[in-house]
């Protein structure tokens, strides 16, 4: 599955990121039974933000679905590390956590979230549809507009 997996990464242009380090007292992923569990990870693209700003105001709904889609991959890459490269241990996503940094009147969570979760589905197929929540924030880390959490079942 791993080169079924690659393959999908490759179909869409997608080049993983070497796993970013983390920047606090946390680990980026860690493994209880046969979960892992992702630290919530930032649009960030060679090391810098896609965007910044929130949700409403300097960030458009679509800027803030290729925010998400960006942490999406973020999360995959540290799912990837924790794996050693064994992507085809991912039996399924079994839950994303979607924060959106936005103003108080902004209501489209679920569609900027959407940039994260159909990108689960195009990576994984049906193994990537997963339960998910989307909450509003006022501020989010290094003034991202979206952060992603996720919750994974591995062989």
């Amino acid at each position: 599955m791993t080169a079924t997996i690659d393959a999908r990464l490759a179909e869409l242009g997608i080049t993983l990121p070497e796993a970013a380090a983390p920047v606090a007292n946390y680990r980026p992923v860690i493994q209880t039974g046969n979960l892992l569990i992702v630290s919530g990870q930032l649009p960030l693209v060679d090391g810098e933000l896609l965007y910044t700003g929130k949700l409403g105001a300097d960030v458009s709904q679509q800027q803030g679905s290729e925010a998400a889609r960006a942490c999406l991959i973020n999360v995959v890459a540290q799912v990837k590390a924790a794996l050693k490269g064994d992507l085809s241990r991912v039996r399924r996503v079994v839950r994303l956590g979607g924060f959106m940094a936005c103003t108080p009147d902004f209501t489209n969570h679920a569609v900027v979230m959407n940039g994260a979760s159909d990108l689960s589905v195009a990576i994984f197929g049906e193994s990537g549809a997963h339960a998910r929540s989307t909450v509003g924030v006022p501020s989010l880390p290094l003034d991202a507009p979206v952060e992603i959490e996720a919750i994974i079942e591995v062989a």
